[in-house]
């Protein structure tokens, strides 16, 4: 009975060892389950992200009078439609956090605007058309932003969290200041003329979009090939679209090399969430991962 009584304690310290060792194992299970889902998630937005960005480009040229460019609109506003439920089955876990990033109502509001939009696209100007398409950017830059600080964040190590930041915000950023370019300048080369309000606001956008380019740190293939993409279109801007009247740019070649440059931003954006997604997610704090 003596042994016994002695070695109560150590049965205690095992036991609660164990306890421990299983609780943390949980914990990173979680976290892996987490990461995967809230970059799943992440992927989604951009996906519509990109989507909403080239919609709001073609329907500046459609309702300045270029008819040619309608039904690529119609096969674009079908192909978001069906992104739409992507997203809301990547969120499916969110409603279990403390704070979600982002709600099933939120996005449920959000698919009623964009088919609202959608509907009466004919019935606006093109300065209503792009203010409506870059308020529902704008919301999910910030759902997208917000799992990158939320979600990815805690579970990365430190020297890789400028790489959330960067594939996450800045670049998206970019992304936006591209797209707002490309839907102004598709009107504009419709319209053959730049009004100097349009020329003000489309040197502003590119201006921006350099200077959020210093600002990133992953450097590698994508980002030469995003970096020259850029710089090309920046100076088609600048030559050829600032002038109050006489550009001879086509819509659609504007179109064609704004978009080329729009996308290496994304496909940069892309090589960087595989990166994320293939890092091994570190044990977070206990408030970071969402119980079962």
């Amino acid at each position: 009975m003596e042994w016994l009584m002695m070695s109560m304690p150590v049965l205690a310290a095992l036991i609660l060892a164990l306890m421990f060792m299983h609780a943390r194992q949980d914990r990173r299970r979680l976290a892996s389950l987490s990461h995967r889902e809230s970059l799943a998630a992440c992927r989604a937005l951009l996906v519509l992200i990109a989507g909403i960005q080239q919609h709001r480009g073609l329907s500046s040229a459609w309702l300045a009078g270029d008819s040619s460019f309608r039904a690529r609109l119609m096969a674009l506003e079908s192909d978001i439609a069906q992104h739409l439920p992507e997203l809301q089955t990547a969120i499916r876990d969110e409603a279990r956090q403390p704070s979600p990033c982002l709600t099933a109502n939120e996005l449920a509001l959000f698919g009623h605007r964009w088919r609202s939009l959608c509907e009466r696209l004919g019935d606006l100007t093109i300065e209503q058309s792009v203010a409506q398409h870059t308020m529902m950017i704008e919301m999910l830059l910030k759902w997208l932003q917000a799992f990158g600080e939320a979600r990815i964040e805690p579970l990365v190590p430190e020297a890789g969290r400028p790489l959330v930041r960067d594939c996450l915000v800045r670049l998206p950023a970019i992304t936006e200041c591209l797209g707002q370019a490309r839907a102004l300048g598709m009107s504009i080369a419709t319209r053959h003329g730049c009004p100097a309000v349009a020329r003000v606001r489309l040197m502003f956008l590119v201006a921006r979009a350099e200077s959020l380019l210093k600002q990133v740190t992953d450097l590698g293939e994508r980002s030469t090939a995003a970096n020259a993409a850029i710089q090309h279109m920046a100076r088609i801007i600048r030559t050829q679209m600032l002038q109050a009247s006489g550009i001879t740019i086509s819509p659609q070649a504007f179109f064609s090399l704004s978009t080329a440059a729009i996308d290496a931003v994304f496909a940069w954006i892309g090589d960087s969430v595989d990166t994320l997604t293939h890092s091994t997610p570190q044990e977070p704090p206990r408030a970071a991962v969402y119980a079962h």
